[in-house]
């Protein structure tokens, strides 16, 4: 048994020696790696040459168009009622959070705020409206019902805006589910602009008001045209 032992031993030993003795050893051919752990995988390195282009360089020009997110394009002749986005008449303050008043963070004190922090406008509508089609819609739905193609996929978790629970929602509580996420959803913050955030807030009730709307919001004056047609 001890003569075993010792074979073994010896044998091992070999292979180790085989393996490792020849490292450090310089050769023109590529090196044997057993886990290579991505280590030599084709990427970008800041500042380095890269071969897969034909110029050699890793960083890449932007594509022609492009902006950085959360950046605004200057637009000082133009004046704001003739901004095409909706941008500049909707909040001088663009960007991302950067405060801990109600604007930012959704919250009065400790409590969740409710209205709106800024004029509600048509621009504001429009800019809600397409921030949302982009944004929500996908799960959502277009009409805020959790009917969006992502639920018709298979994410049962999805959920409907038009639930009571969620029309009663403070205002507050919305702007920091869009912003920080909550159990599928993934956070919106570093995505989409706070100005955007309150958008779509207010594109959210408006779609809330008109799908649970009834004879009783609409104006007087406007019954009474309907009622003589």
């Amino acid at each position: 048994m001890l003569r075993g032992f010792f074979l073994i031993f010896i044998l091992l030993s070999i292979a180790c020696m085989a393996v490792l003795g020849f490292r450090g050893q310089k050769s023109s051919k590529p090196e044997i790696e057993i886990f290579p752990d991505m280590v030599r995988q084709m990427k970008v390195r800041a500042q380095s040459p890269l071969g897969f282009f034909a110029d050699d360089r890793g960083a890449r020009k932007p594509v022609e168009g492009t902006v950085p997110i959360g950046y605004e394009m200057p637009q000082a002749d133009r004046a704001p009622d003739t901004d095409p986005t909706g941008q500049m008449a909707l909040h001088p303050r663009l960007g991302f959070s950067e405060g801990s008043d109600y604007y930012n963070t959704g919250k009065m004190g400790a409590n969740w705020g409710t209205g709106i922090p800024m004029e509600v406008t048509w621009q504001l509508m429009e800019r809600g409206r397409q921030r949302f089609s982009i944004n929500c819609a996908v799960c959502h739905g277009a009409t805020a019902a959790g009917d969006g193609i992502v639920k018709q996929y298979g994410l049962a978790t999805v959920q409907s805006l038009q639930q009571d629970r969620i029309r009663t929602m403070a205002d507050g509580e919305i702007f920091d589910t869009i912003t920080h996420g909550k159990n599928t959803m993934m956070a919106y913050g570093p995505r989409v602009t706070v100005v955007d955030r309150w958008a779509i807030i207010c594109y959210l009730r408006a779609l809330q008001r008109s799908q649970n709307a009834t004879a009783a919001d609409v104006p007087a004056a406007h019954q009474a045209e309907m009622e003589k047609k």
